[in-house]
Formats: C-alpha cells, structure tokens, sequence
C-alpha cells in the first residue's frame, strides 16, 4: 500500500495542465496505481517525465512508446479510460 505522501506526489504529477492527459492520467492514478506491479509502476514515474506533446502522440496512437513496459501502460491507462 502507498504512503498517503508518496500517493498525494504522484496525483500531483499526473496533473497535466492539458485536460486530455489529466482525464487519463488522474482517474487512473486514483484507481489503479496501487495495483500495479513493481515494474509498472517504475514505467508510470518515467512516464511521468515525458514531455506533454509525447504522452499526446502515445495516448493519441501517433507514436509508440520506445520500450515495452511504456507501451504496456499506456495501453493499460487507455483501457481503464474506457
């Protein structure tokens, strides 16, 4: 389970500024984070780096994620909004 500290930074990362990525990126922090693996919550902090217009291009379908774990969570995150 996540500490309320770690789990509040996190919410706060996932807010975007861009409504198209918060109403992907909040839910899916509220709901299924703490049931993600290890490896895959690695994959959610690097994603979490990437610039703005690049989650864009991935959650969009423009582009791929340039490495597996990437491209599975973003498929996941997809999933979940739907």
């Amino acid at each position: 389970m996540l500490c309320m500290e770690e789990r509040n930074r996190l919410c706060w990362r996932s807010r975007r500024g861009l409504l198209e990525l918060d109403l992907l990126l909040v839910p899916f922090i509220e709901r299924m984070y703490e049931n993600l693996s290890s490896e895959q919550r690695k994959a959610y902090a690097s994603l979490l780096k990437r610039e703005d217009t690049e989650l864009l291009e991935w959650f969009g379908r423009k582009k791929l994620a340039e490495d597996e774990p990437l491209r599975q969570l973003v498929t996941l995150i997809l999933d979940h909004a739907q």
